[in-house]
């Protein structure tokens, strides 16, 4: 289910946001939120999911979307140093992926992950499409689907808020 959606933009120079995510939605003892990575009996589950759509490249260096692979499936992210957490020292489990304009980086919000300082001289823009499983929201504003005109109805499903019990299935089993 689409959740919510926005654009980030940078310029050369500008800081990002602080590494988040993990159970805890990167605040130590913090409430677990829609933050969360689960696998089990062969079957994966997660809380918000992110769909990165990159408009322009991001070489290696540049800064933008910075994580901690495997980091969604830890239980020690309280360990993190704050002066990490913050982009203010580097260390070599931080990584930057190398990403083209057109690429696209889907990652489940319980990884952690920020914004590092842009240092490309050239503008980031990057799409941002938010998903929640279909019994969860991390916004409480809806997409209203009357709307947008001609969507099929599996568009509708994937657009509809959140609910539990009868909500249809976004892809229907084979």
């Amino acid at each position: 289910r689409l959740d919510h959606d926005y654009a980030i933009f940078m310029e050369e120079g500008q800081k990002g946001g602080r590494l988040h995510g993990g159970e805890d939605g990167g605040r130590p003892g913090g409430p677990e939120g829609d933050h969360w990575y689960k696998y089990r009996d062969g079957i994966m589950r997660n809380g918000l999911c992110v769909m990165t759509y990159n408009l322009a490249d991001a070489p290696a260096g540049a800064g933008g979307f910075g994580c901690i692979p495997g980091s969604h499936k830890s239980n020690f992210l309280r360990e993190i140093p704050s002066e990490v957490r913050q982009f203010e020292r580097s260390t070599h489990y931080v990584v930057q992926p190398a990403l083209a304009a057109g690429d696209v980086l889907f990652f489940t919000e319980a990884l952690v992950h920020g914004t590092m300082p842009w240092t490309a001289n050239h503008q980031r823009r990057s799409l941002l499409y938010k998903y929640s499983p279909g019994h969860s929201a991390w916004s409480g504003n809806y997409y209203d689907i009357s709307k947008y005109d001609g969507l099929t109805e599996q568009q509708e499903r994937m657009l509809m808020a959140p609910s539990i019990g009868r909500r249809p299935r976004v892809i229907d089993p084979d």
